[in-house]
């Protein structure tokens, strides 16, 4: 196994673009919760330098400290700090230091702290979709061993959030929050060219066609199309597509993919979206585009620019089945034999208290996975709120390879949306360089 899992690990450091919340977009790249980007084409040298990363100072509480690794090093980090400064401000016997690292480097480094036993967070934040591959390579604690009469329960979090890190038997991560995928309307333009298509609070592809012809009169761009991996699986997930049918094997270049990559191909040779080369959500941002899906991290812009702009759930193919990609940051438990029970609900009280005050981290334009948000007036005023009560619409990828197969579509998503490669020979080739990469790591 540790062979393995070192094997691994080399895999992935030349593949560190695999889990983001940053957004990658034909002409550039909008960052949104900077801290998880990965962004594209961003990879760590085997003989990297110290990883960039900020530690907090923090005084030891009466018996000690917890060590709190997370990928939070951008605005989102002095959040996150907010709220572990509150925490320590409670006089806990332990208080928390939180050392925010570059996410790269924090996937790197933490499995290899396992592995040596050294400089072991006593928790850590990871993106939902490493936890399965982490769980498989032995090196995280199950809560269902830890929890006992913990106030951390099912019924206390989103339930799809939960539901994804029950893997085996077990339980492996604690959900910060919810983090998706969303539609963007411009509601001046709307107002204009909308037609009522959004009376219903819902856009299908069909309403956007049925807009096109008279923004596109008036020079105006029906709609952008920014991160276009997440465009992928937010359509995908909608009709039921996998990443892989058994989880292991990558088989998403079927015909479902297809219908996919067949509506944006449409949506292109119709001149509803952008040009190749143009930066979509600067020109939503400009007022040039009516319907823009991105982040729901990315509303603090539109806030800055005064653009008056509404959040909907992502464009579907049918009204009646919503599907919004999502992610989740999730609290794990590293393998640690230097965590003693005592400090394990010490960490179990420290998970609780953010997930009872978790305010600070709505203002950095996420959906807290705790229940206790829906009763905080202020975040009903949020426009992501509504994220709050949806499950099934949030579409959380959970194949252990996600990793590779987002990079490889990453490569060949807008060489089939600007007609330069077929979708089937860019299914293809994606699912030929996953198929690599796993075995590459075995």
């Amino acid at each position: 196994m540790a062979k393995r899992a070192v094997a691994l690990l080399l895999a992935m450091a030349t593949s560190f673009s695999m889990i983001a919340c940053g957004s990658n977009s034909s002409a550039g790249t909008t960052e949104g919760t900077t801290t998880d980007s990965g962004a594209a084409n961003t990879q760590v040298e085997e003989s990297a330098e110290a990883p960039a990363e900020e530690t907090a100072s923090v005084a030891p509480g009466a018996k000690g400290t917890i060590e709190f690794w997370t990928v939070f090093t951008g605005a989102d980090g002095s959040s996150m700090q907010a709220i572990v400064d509150a925490y320590n401000a409670t006089n806990p016997d332990y208080t928390v230091n939180h050392r925010a690292i570059e996410a790269n480097d924090l996937y790197l480094k933490m499995p290899l702290a396992i592995q040596t036993g050294e400089d072991v967070p006593d928790v850590a934040i990871n993106h939902i979709e490493r936890v399965p591959l982490f769980q498989e390579m032995g090196l995280l604690e199950d809560y269902n061993t830890v929890l006992g009469d913990s106030n951390i329960k099912a019924e206390n979090y989103n339930p799809k959030a939960w539901k994804m890190s029950d893997i085996a038997g077990g339980h492996y991560g604690i959900p910060l929050d919810v983090h998706s995928f969303c539609l963007y309307v411009n509601m001046d333009l709307y107002e204009k060219y909308g037609n009522g298509v959004m009376d219903d609070g819902v856009l299908t592809w069909d309403e956007v066609k049925s807009v096109g012809e008279a923004c596109k009169t008036d020079g105006i761009t029906p709609l952008g199309i920014t991160w276009q991996r997440v465009y992928f699986l937010s359509s995908y997930a909608q009709l039921g597509g996998t990443l892989s049918t058994d989880g292991n094997v990558p088989d998403f270049n079927n015909d479902t993919a297809k219908k996919v990559f067949d509506t944006w191909t449409d949506l292109n040779e119709l001149g509803y979206i952008q040009k190749d080369g143009d930066d979509p959500w600067q020109m939503f941002l400009g007022g040039n585009i009516m319907f823009c899906p991105e982040g729901i991290w990315m509303y603090n812009n539109i806030k800055e620019t005064g653009l008056n702009a509404k959040m909907f759930d992502f464009p579907v193919f049918d009204a009646g089945t919503k599907g919004n990609w999502t992610s989740s940051h999730q609290f794990v438990l590293p393998k640690n034999p230097n965590r003693d029970a005592e400090k394990t609900q010490a960490v179990l009280d420290f998970i609780d208290f953010l997930g009872n005050n978790s305010l600070e981290w709505a203002k950095a334009g996420q959906v807290p996975a705790h229940v206790a948000i829906k009763e905080v007036a202020e975040f009903q005023d949020m426009p992501q709120a509504f994220f709050a009560d949806e499950n099934e619409e949030l579409k959380i990828y959970d194949y252990k390879y996600y990793g590779y197969a987002v990079e490889a579509l990453d490569k060949i998503t807008g060489e089939v949306l600007f007609g330069r490669m077929t979708a089937e020979d860019g299914l293809n080739q994606a699912v030929q360089e996953t198929e690599g990469r796993i075995e590459m790591g075995e």
